[in-house]
């Protein structure tokens, strides 16, 4: 088990990236944060109180990095969010009712 953790582990920390897609509703490229795991490195060749050390500070960061990076992610999406429907229901033609 420890060696599956410490194979899994090393891969889990996340950081935040911009993905931009073309909308054709509102005719404009829209923005948006994921997540996206990073492997910072692996280590081989512990043993004992070594090992469990590395796996605890591997665990403590990977869920640091998951508070901060998707806390960010969330901020970013809401504000692009709304600058998109700023920009979206600004660019919208106004539609002419027809007569009855």
């Amino acid at each position: 088990m420890v060696t599956t953790v410490a194979l899994i582990l090393p891969g889990c920390i996340m950081v935040p990236q911009t993905v931009e897609s073309y909308d054709s509703g509102c005719q404009q490229v829209s923005r948006r944060m994921e997540l996206q795991p990073v492997q910072l490195g692996a280590f081989h060749n512990c043993a004992g109180s070594e090992c469990s050390a590395m796996l605890v500070t591997f665990g403590a960061v990977a869920a640091a990095s998951l508070v901060v990076s998707g806390s960010i992610a969330v901020v970013g999406n809401v504000a692009y969010w709304l600058e998109e429907r700023g920009r979206c229901i600004g660019s919208t033609k106004p539609v002419q009712p027809s007569p009855p």
